[in-house]
């Protein structure tokens, strides 16, 4: 991975982040740590904290490149990314079309199951529903469809206490979402492999000391363990591999993303499925991206320069094709 690293002039770089989604903490946590490593490379910074006027505020800076701290709608989700195509600017990561896609689950699947692509079966029903029947048998996996971070995932056991159907005064995410994705619950080991440059990095075994990988586990220091790589079979680690940079490349994705999965050990490689790919993934002390690059001997600063160089290359390539910024 050290051949990646990038050597680029010195740029004036708007770093966006925060907005208003229930991932906002984490952008402003992601986006302050891209905002530092990029000063102390010896660029400009300009933090742009969104608000409803940033389109003005992104005029007024006047930025060589955008560097896209986002998570969740509206920055994650296309509509930020179709904002800065009519602004002509450059920005990192995924363009609109892919953003529209990949942040939400059932699209997502539409698009990779028929190329080959396992991911688990499931449908996606009315809040509603929840309160006269289980939409499949227990235990599964009630999810939004375009929320990321794990945000507003429930796990329906037998054992659990939403009650038997889901009683409306259970705390879940049935409370907050008038749709949701009901698939089954898939045992076994939590996986995921990061993108980057058009190349599948390392697989990190996730291991929560309580629960499942859920929002808090993924933010809070010391609730979850990373093996990174991870300890399984060559033959998995690889598929891993493969299957991310496969759904990257189908989904049209640039810059980074990562690709989350589920591996029933106890059925070897037909225990494995894609969960989700995420096209802006998070840039925090704890996330996974900057930790897989770690391993493979890139600096963080480096994996942001990185980034930031590809979204220049593919303006350049843009502009001699004729066409825009992204």
């Amino acid at each position: 991975m050290k051949e990646a690293k990038q050597i680029l002039p010195k740029l004036h770089i708007v770093v966006l982040m925060g907005g208003w989604s229930s991932e906002r903490t984490v952008s402003l946590m992601s986006g302050e740590g891209v905002a530092k490593a990029l000063e102390s490379k010896g660029h400009t910074v300009t933090r742009i904290d969104m608000d409803r006027d940033v389109a003005l505020r992104l005029a007024e800076a006047k930025p060589d490149v955008v560097f896209n701290a986002l998570h969740g709608s509206p920055g994650e989700d296309g509509t930020v990314q179709g904002m800065m195509d009519l602004m002509g600017l450059t920005y990192t990561h995924s363009g609109l079309a892919t953003s529209v896609i990949a942040i939400d689950k059932e699209l997502t699947k539409q698009a990779l199951v028929p190329h080959g692509i396992p991911m688990p079966a499931g449908r996606i029903v009315e809040t509603a529903e929840l309160y006269k029947c289980d939409p499949l048998a227990r235990p599964y996996v009630l999810k939004p469809v375009n929320e990321g971070s794990s945000v507003g995932v429930a796990i329906v056991t037998d054992e659990g206490n939403y009650g038997n159907p889901i009683s409306c005064a259970a705390k879940g995410p049935w409370q907050e979402f008038d749709r949701l994705l009901a698939e089954p619950f898939i045992r076994g080991k939590e996986l995921t492999t990061a993108v980057l440059g058009g190349k599948a990095l390392l697989v990190t075994e996730l291991k929560p000391k309580s629960g499942f990988y859920d929002f808090d586990a993924k933010y809070t220091d010391g609730m979850t363990d990373h093996v990174c790589p991870a300890e399984i079979p060559d033959e998995i680690a690889e598929a891993c591999r493969n299957l991310a940079l496969r759904a990257h490349q189908l989904l049209g994705c640039r810059g980074a993303t990562r690709s989350d999965f589920r591996w029933d050990d106890s059925k070897g490689i037909d225990g494995l499925f894609l969960l989700e790919i995420n096209t802006q993934p998070g840039m925090t002390p704890l996330s996974l991206v900057p930790e897989q690059a770690r391993h493979m001997g890139m600096e963080y600063a480096d994996l942001v320069e990185a980034m930031i160089a590809e979204a220049l290359e593919y303006a350049s390539q843009g502009s001699q094709n004729g066409g825009g910024a992204q």
